[in-house]
């Protein structure tokens, strides 16, 4: 699966958790998007490790309020 013409990529995500945390934020926030994961089983993963573990694409208007919520998730401090 790939973006589709009137999705486009959002940013990289870093790994499965942000995948899922994202993806969960986005959907409570009834904001349409597509993840797509990097992995492919015939290369057991090897292009996770060279251009991260996916992508998430969605509408050119929701660009700037997915950025946001990934800055957000991105500078949280995360507690001790």
């Amino acid at each position: 699966m790939t973006c589709t013409d009137e999705f486009i990529r959002v940013f990289v995500l870093e790994s499965i958790i942000e995948a899922q945390l994202v993806a969960a934020i986005l959907a409570e926030q009834h904001i349409p998007h597509q993840i797509r994961s990097y992995h492919d089983t015939a290369y057991d993963g090897l292009f996770q490790f060279q251009r991260g573990w996916g992508e998430v694409c969605s509408p050119l208007r929701f660009h700037n309020e997915i950025l946001e919520i990934v800055r957000e998730i991105r500078t949280r401090d995360i507690p001790e």
